[in-house]
Protein backbone atom coordinates (compact mmCIF):
# COMPACT_ATOMS: atom_id res chain seq x y z
CA UNK A 1 0.00 0.00 0.00
CA UNK A 2 1.15 3.38 -0.45
CA UNK A 3 1.83 5.51 2.73
CA UNK A 4 3.49 8.25 0.89
CA UNK A 5 2.83 10.58 -2.00
CA UNK A 6 4.18 10.16 -4.93
CA UNK A 7 6.05 12.87 -6.53
CA UNK A 8 5.47 14.24 -9.80
CA UNK A 9 5.74 18.23 -10.49
CA UNK A 10 3.91 20.45 -12.17
CA UNK A 11 5.02 23.68 -14.03
CA UNK A 12 4.51 27.32 -12.46
CA UNK A 13 4.58 25.92 -9.28
CA UNK A 14 6.66 27.80 -6.06
CA UNK A 15 9.41 25.27 -4.44
CA UNK A 16 7.82 26.42 -1.06
CA UNK A 17 4.62 26.82 0.28
CA UNK A 18 4.09 28.39 3.96
CA UNK A 19 1.41 26.41 5.55
CA UNK A 20 -0.40 29.09 8.04
CA UNK A 21 -1.92 26.07 10.25
CA UNK A 22 -5.35 28.39 11.90
CA UNK A 23 -6.31 24.63 14.11
CA UNK A 24 -5.79 25.90 17.58
CA UNK A 25 -7.68 29.21 16.95
CA UNK A 26 -9.56 29.18 14.30
CA UNK A 27 -10.61 24.99 14.41
CA UNK A 28 -11.13 25.50 18.31
CA UNK A 29 -13.32 28.07 17.94
CA UNK A 30 -16.36 26.23 16.57
CA UNK A 31 -15.80 22.70 18.03
CA UNK A 32 -18.75 22.46 20.94
CA UNK A 33 -15.85 20.56 23.30
CA UNK A 34 -14.08 23.44 25.33
CA UNK A 35 -10.60 21.91 25.71
CA UNK A 36 -8.60 23.05 28.80
CA UNK A 37 -5.75 24.85 28.87
CA UNK A 38 -2.83 22.06 28.94
CA UNK A 39 -4.37 20.71 26.23
CA UNK A 40 -4.17 22.97 23.81
CA UNK A 41 -0.84 23.82 24.95
CA UNK A 42 0.39 20.11 23.93
CA UNK A 43 -1.67 20.83 20.81
CA UNK A 44 0.33 23.45 19.62
CA UNK A 45 3.44 22.20 21.29
CA UNK A 46 2.65 18.78 18.29
CA UNK A 47 1.77 21.20 15.61
CA UNK A 48 5.47 22.69 16.02
CA UNK A 49 7.20 19.39 16.23
CA UNK A 50 5.27 18.07 13.27
CA UNK A 51 7.28 20.84 11.28
CA UNK A 52 4.59 23.71 11.12
CA UNK A 53 6.51 27.35 11.10
CA UNK A 54 3.74 28.80 11.76
CA UNK A 55 0.77 28.15 13.51
CA UNK A 56 -2.04 30.88 14.90
CA UNK A 57 -2.00 30.42 18.78
CA UNK A 58 -5.95 32.07 20.09
CA UNK A 59 -7.71 34.84 20.20
CA UNK A 60 -8.19 37.64 22.14
CA UNK A 61 -11.46 37.98 22.21
CA UNK A 62 -14.09 38.66 25.08
CA UNK A 63 -15.27 35.05 26.54
CA UNK A 64 -18.73 35.67 26.03
CA UNK A 65 -18.07 35.91 22.18
CA UNK A 66 -15.76 32.61 21.95
CA UNK A 67 -15.74 30.67 24.86
CA UNK A 68 -13.95 27.89 23.71
CA UNK A 69 -10.73 31.09 23.72
CA UNK A 70 -11.58 32.52 26.76
CA UNK A 71 -7.84 31.19 28.40
CA UNK A 72 -5.82 33.39 25.89
CA UNK A 73 -3.28 34.81 28.40
CA UNK A 74 -2.74 31.47 30.45
CA UNK A 75 -1.76 29.93 27.00
CA UNK A 76 0.33 32.19 25.75
CA UNK A 77 2.10 32.44 29.07
CA UNK A 78 2.27 28.65 29.01
CA UNK A 79 3.68 27.96 25.54
CA UNK A 80 6.31 30.75 26.78
CA UNK A 81 8.82 32.03 24.16
CA UNK A 82 8.59 30.27 20.42
CA UNK A 83 10.26 30.23 17.01
CA UNK A 84 8.83 31.12 13.91
CA UNK A 85 5.44 32.86 13.60
CA UNK A 86 2.53 32.50 16.26
CA UNK A 87 -0.08 35.02 15.41
CA UNK A 88 -3.11 35.99 17.86
CA UNK A 89 -6.68 37.07 16.64
CA UNK A 90 -7.47 40.84 18.05
CA UNK A 91 -10.95 41.95 17.13
CA UNK A 92 -10.50 45.40 18.54
CA UNK A 93 -8.24 47.95 20.85
CA UNK A 94 -9.19 45.99 24.05
CA UNK A 95 -7.98 42.65 22.25
CA UNK A 96 -4.68 44.23 21.11
CA UNK A 97 -4.04 45.39 24.92
CA UNK A 98 -4.41 41.87 26.22
CA UNK A 99 -2.15 40.56 23.10
CA UNK A 100 0.78 43.46 23.85
CA UNK A 101 0.33 42.80 27.39
CA UNK A 102 0.66 38.84 26.91
CA UNK A 103 4.17 39.55 24.51
CA UNK A 104 2.84 38.16 21.02
CA UNK A 105 4.58 39.34 18.11
CA UNK A 106 2.00 39.30 15.81
CA UNK A 107 -1.43 39.80 15.54
CA UNK A 108 -4.74 39.27 12.68
CA UNK A 109 -8.04 41.65 12.43
CA UNK A 110 -10.83 39.81 10.33
CA UNK A 111 -13.03 41.91 7.91
CA UNK A 112 -16.11 40.70 5.88
CA UNK A 113 -16.24 41.49 2.09
CA UNK A 114 -20.43 41.29 3.10
CA UNK A 115 -22.51 44.14 5.09
CA UNK A 116 -24.17 40.72 6.33
CA UNK A 117 -21.42 39.25 8.00
CA UNK A 118 -20.09 42.46 9.21
CA UNK A 119 -22.86 42.88 11.28
CA UNK A 120 -23.27 39.68 12.43
CA UNK A 121 -19.78 39.09 13.39
CA UNK A 122 -18.76 42.42 14.42
CA UNK A 123 -22.01 43.88 14.85
CA UNK A 124 -20.95 46.82 12.75
CA UNK A 125 -21.06 47.86 8.51
CA UNK A 126 -17.95 47.43 6.50
CA UNK A 127 -17.23 50.97 6.72
CA UNK A 128 -17.40 50.56 10.71
CA UNK A 129 -15.54 47.99 11.16
CA UNK A 130 -13.29 48.85 8.99
CA UNK A 131 -12.54 52.30 10.90
CA UNK A 132 -12.45 49.93 14.15
CA UNK A 133 -9.54 48.51 12.64
CA UNK A 134 -7.41 51.45 11.94
CA UNK A 135 -6.19 52.33 15.32
CA UNK A 136 -5.59 48.67 15.92
CA UNK A 137 -3.18 48.25 12.92
CA UNK A 138 -1.69 51.44 13.94
CA UNK A 139 -0.83 50.58 17.18
CA UNK A 140 0.70 46.99 17.00
CA UNK A 141 2.85 48.24 14.07
CA UNK A 142 4.17 50.92 16.07
CA UNK A 143 5.08 48.39 18.71
CA UNK A 144 6.64 46.63 16.31
CA UNK A 145 4.09 43.78 15.52
CA UNK A 146 3.37 42.02 12.01
CA UNK A 147 -0.35 42.35 10.93
CA UNK A 148 -2.15 39.93 9.15
CA UNK A 149 -5.56 41.20 7.22
CA UNK A 150 -8.35 38.64 6.92
CA UNK A 151 -11.26 39.21 4.66
CA UNK A 152 -13.91 36.90 5.27
CA UNK A 153 -16.99 35.86 2.74
CA UNK A 154 -14.70 36.49 -0.13
CA UNK A 155 -16.83 34.37 -2.83
CA UNK A 156 -20.23 33.48 -1.37
CA UNK A 157 -22.52 34.73 1.79
CA UNK A 158 -25.14 32.34 2.77
CA UNK A 159 -27.22 35.54 3.24
CA UNK A 160 -26.40 37.78 -0.08
CA UNK A 161 -24.80 34.99 -2.52
CA UNK A 162 -22.44 35.80 -5.05
CA UNK A 163 -19.74 38.18 -3.56
CA UNK A 164 -18.47 40.34 -6.90
CA UNK A 165 -14.53 40.78 -6.90
CA UNK A 166 -14.53 44.25 -6.89
CA UNK A 167 -16.12 43.91 -3.68
CA UNK A 168 -13.23 41.94 -2.27
CA UNK A 169 -10.79 44.00 -3.50
CA UNK A 170 -12.46 47.24 -1.80
CA UNK A 171 -12.02 45.35 1.32
CA UNK A 172 -8.51 44.91 0.65
CA UNK A 173 -7.21 47.94 -0.44
CA UNK A 174 -8.25 49.26 2.67
CA UNK A 175 -6.27 46.71 4.97
CA UNK A 176 -3.40 47.14 2.79
CA UNK A 177 -3.11 50.96 3.34
CA UNK A 178 -3.89 50.61 6.92
CA UNK A 179 -0.20 48.74 7.00
CA UNK A 180 -1.64 44.77 7.28
CA UNK A 181 1.66 43.53 5.46
CA UNK A 182 -0.15 40.00 4.56
CA UNK A 183 -4.19 39.40 3.82
CA UNK A 184 -5.99 36.40 3.70
CA UNK A 185 -8.91 35.73 1.43
CA UNK A 186 -11.55 33.46 3.30
CA UNK A 187 -14.13 31.17 1.24
CA UNK A 188 -15.72 31.07 4.57
CA UNK A 189 -18.66 29.44 3.38
CA UNK A 190 -16.72 26.72 0.97
CA UNK A 191 -18.47 27.75 -2.10
CA UNK A 192 -15.68 29.03 -4.50
CA UNK A 193 -14.62 27.20 -7.45
CA UNK A 194 -11.12 27.43 -9.62
CA UNK A 195 -12.11 29.81 -12.12
CA UNK A 196 -13.44 32.54 -9.18
CA UNK A 197 -10.31 32.29 -7.52
CA UNK A 198 -8.60 33.26 -10.63
CA UNK A 199 -11.00 36.02 -11.28
CA UNK A 200 -10.45 37.43 -7.61
CA UNK A 201 -6.97 36.81 -7.91
CA UNK A 202 -6.55 39.45 -11.17
CA UNK A 203 -9.07 41.92 -9.51
CA UNK A 204 -6.70 42.23 -6.43
CA UNK A 205 -3.45 41.86 -9.08
CA UNK A 206 -5.22 45.30 -11.40
CA UNK A 207 -5.57 46.81 -7.80
CA UNK A 208 -1.55 46.09 -7.42
CA UNK A 209 -2.26 43.21 -4.47
CA UNK A 210 0.49 41.33 -6.07
CA UNK A 211 0.06 37.48 -5.12
CA UNK A 212 3.11 37.73 -2.54
CA UNK A 213 1.08 39.41 -0.42
CA UNK A 214 -2.09 37.31 -0.51
CA UNK A 215 -3.10 34.38 1.83
CA UNK A 216 -6.05 31.42 0.94
CA UNK A 217 -8.10 30.33 3.06
CA UNK A 218 -10.70 27.86 1.98
CA UNK A 219 -12.91 25.85 3.21
CA UNK A 220 -14.23 21.97 1.66
CA UNK A 221 -17.89 22.47 2.07
CA UNK A 222 -18.33 20.83 -1.81
CA UNK A 223 -15.15 19.79 -1.80
CA UNK A 224 -13.16 21.98 -3.54
CA UNK A 225 -10.56 23.54 -0.85
CA UNK A 226 -7.84 21.36 -2.74
CA UNK A 227 -8.61 22.35 -6.21
CA UNK A 228 -8.72 25.77 -5.29
CA UNK A 229 -5.68 25.90 -3.35
CA UNK A 230 -3.94 24.06 -6.56
CA UNK A 231 -5.41 27.21 -8.76
CA UNK A 232 -4.23 29.47 -6.40
CA UNK A 233 -0.80 28.63 -6.28
CA UNK A 234 -0.56 28.43 -9.87
CA UNK A 235 -1.08 31.65 -10.14
CA UNK A 236 1.54 32.73 -7.22
CA UNK A 237 0.13 32.73 -4.05
CA UNK A 238 2.75 30.90 -1.59
CA UNK A 239 0.96 30.84 2.08
CA UNK A 240 -1.99 28.86 2.74
CA UNK A 241 -4.42 28.73 5.54
CA UNK A 242 -5.08 24.91 6.88
CA UNK A 243 -6.44 23.51 9.88
CA UNK A 244 -4.72 19.94 11.30
CA UNK A 245 -7.48 17.57 11.15
CA UNK A 246 -9.84 19.39 9.29
CA UNK A 247 -11.07 20.92 12.25
CA UNK A 248 -13.40 23.87 12.96
CA UNK A 249 -15.93 26.64 10.67
CA UNK A 250 -17.34 29.63 11.89
CA UNK A 251 -19.55 30.19 14.72
CA UNK A 252 -21.34 32.86 12.61
CA UNK A 253 -22.10 31.53 9.58
CA UNK A 254 -24.10 28.54 10.30
CA UNK A 255 -23.45 26.50 6.20
CA UNK A 256 -19.39 27.16 7.04
CA UNK A 257 -18.33 23.54 7.01
CA UNK A 258 -14.72 22.41 7.92
CA UNK A 259 -11.27 24.39 7.13
CA UNK A 260 -9.04 22.66 3.98
CA UNK A 261 -7.31 19.48 6.40
CA UNK A 262 -3.46 20.54 7.04
CA UNK A 263 -2.88 17.06 6.03
CA UNK A 264 -4.56 16.83 3.24
CA UNK A 265 -2.72 19.65 1.75
CA UNK A 266 0.39 18.25 2.77
CA UNK A 267 -0.38 15.27 0.84
CA UNK A 268 -0.66 17.60 -1.79
CA UNK A 269 1.72 19.89 -1.55
CA UNK A 270 4.15 16.66 -1.25
CA UNK A 271 2.75 14.97 -4.26
CA UNK A 272 4.00 17.90 -6.34
CA UNK A 273 7.76 17.69 -5.13
CA UNK A 274 6.80 21.00 -3.17
CA UNK A 275 8.96 21.75 0.30
CA UNK A 276 6.90 22.04 3.54
CA UNK A 277 8.73 20.55 6.40
CA UNK A 278 6.27 18.93 7.53
CA UNK A 279 6.01 15.29 9.22
CA UNK A 280 3.04 13.94 7.36
CA UNK A 281 2.80 11.27 9.59
CA UNK A 282 3.67 13.21 13.18
CA UNK A 283 0.87 15.27 11.85
CA UNK A 284 -1.57 12.55 11.43
CA UNK A 285 -1.46 11.21 14.75
CA UNK A 286 -1.55 14.50 16.87
CA UNK A 287 -4.73 15.49 14.84
CA UNK A 288 -5.89 11.67 15.81
CA UNK A 289 -4.96 12.29 19.05
CA UNK A 290 -7.13 15.57 18.81
CA UNK A 291 -9.91 13.71 17.49
CA UNK A 292 -9.63 11.35 20.59
CA UNK A 293 -9.99 14.72 22.76
CA UNK A 294 -13.39 16.02 21.03
CA UNK A 295 -15.21 12.52 21.10
CA UNK A 296 -15.54 12.10 16.92
CA UNK A 297 -13.46 11.39 14.07
CA UNK A 298 -11.41 13.58 11.78
CA UNK A 299 -12.86 14.64 8.13
CA UNK A 300 -9.36 14.97 6.46
CA UNK A 301 -9.18 11.53 3.97
CA UNK A 302 -5.09 11.98 4.79
CA UNK A 303 -5.72 11.27 8.58
CA UNK A 304 -8.19 8.59 7.85
CA UNK A 305 -6.04 7.01 5.20
CA UNK A 306 -2.84 6.71 7.09
CA UNK A 307 -4.61 5.97 10.55
CA UNK A 308 -4.38 2.45 10.45
CA UNK A 309 -0.62 2.52 9.74
CA UNK A 310 0.09 5.23 12.67
CA UNK A 311 -0.66 2.44 15.22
Amino acid sequence: MVRDPLPAALPGLPSHVEIYEVGPRDGLQNEATVLGVELKVEFIRRLIASGLVTVELTSFVPASWVPQLSDAEELVALLGPLSGRHPVLVPNERGLDRALAAGVKEVAVFASATESFAQRNLNRSVSESLRLFEPVVRRALDAGLAVRGYISMCFGDPWEGAVAPNQVSAVASELAAMGCGELSLGDTIGVATPGQVVELLNTLADEKLEPDRLAVHFHDTYGQALANTLTALQHGVTTVDSSAGGLGGCPYAASATGNLATEDLVWQLHGLGIETGVDLKQLCRTSLWMAGLLGRPSPSRTVNALAASLN
